[in-house]
């Protein structure tokens, strides 16, 4: 069996994907949090008509900020 079998089944998109998710299950939970939040991915369109841009729509609305804890560095 090769080093590429899995060319044979997957796209190479299909593939990272995979792999992404086994590497960043794999990780301990704080570092993992922020691998996941690194991770995410908004999706806007626009629409356009007679040259004329309209609104931008997100496909999926962002969350709402949270508050981060500031530390205070020394």
């Amino acid at each position: 069996m090769s080093s590429a079998t899995w060319r044979n089944v997957f796209t190479f998109n299909k593939y990272s994907q995979i792999v992404a998710r086994a590497v960043r299950s794999s990780l301990k939970e704080e570092e993992r949090v922020a691998a996941e939040k690194r991770g995410l991915t908004l999706l806007r369109y626009q629409r356009w008509e007679n040259g004329q841009g309209g609104p931008q729509t997100y496909l999926v609305p962002p969350a709402e900020p949270t508050t981060a804890k500031k530390s205070a560095a020394v």
